[in-house]
């Protein structure tokens, strides 16, 4: 090459750059899976609405299954029913005593409109102490 066509020549990276910085990506890269998979990763605690029947105008009877990864403890569910518009008619938060397995809970809600569904909102090990039996 000519002298002074392209310039003065690009000054390389000291050695340790060239290895702390492949070094630090991997680290990144690993707390950024490490967060995505607690956050998307198997839930502790599962609900599957098995059942709804609607009861009138002011209530539904809702049946859901939980299944846990710790079966000794105690989970709350939160079940929910919603009106023809879409809007949520009625909350209620519901003990799950320890059980093996599977296992099945019914729940009767009272609603503010007519329902027309009912479903299950989701589950917590964090149950609270008005709830607890212990």
């Amino acid at each position: 090459m000519p002298e002074g066509r392209y310039g003065t020549p690009r000054r390389s990276l000291p050695r340790w750059a060239r290895w702390s910085l492949p070094v630090i990506a991997v680290l990144v890269g690993g707390v950024v899976a490490w967060v995505g998979y607690r956050n998307l990763g198997t839930m502790p605690v599962e609900a599957k609405q098995t059942a709804f029947e609607v009861r009138g105008d002011s209530s539904v009877e809702i049946t859901f299954e939980v299944v846990r990864q710790t079966p000794d403890q105690p989970v709350v569910c939160i079940v929910r029913a919603r009106s023809q518009d879409g809007d949520e008619a009625g909350r209620r938060e519901v003990l799950v005593e320890p059980g093996a397995g599977t296992v099945r809970a019914t729940t009767v809600l009272r609603t503010s409109k007519p329902p027309v569904t009912g479903e299950v909102f989701g589950c917590s090990y964090q149950v609270p102490a008005y709830l607890s039996t212990r």
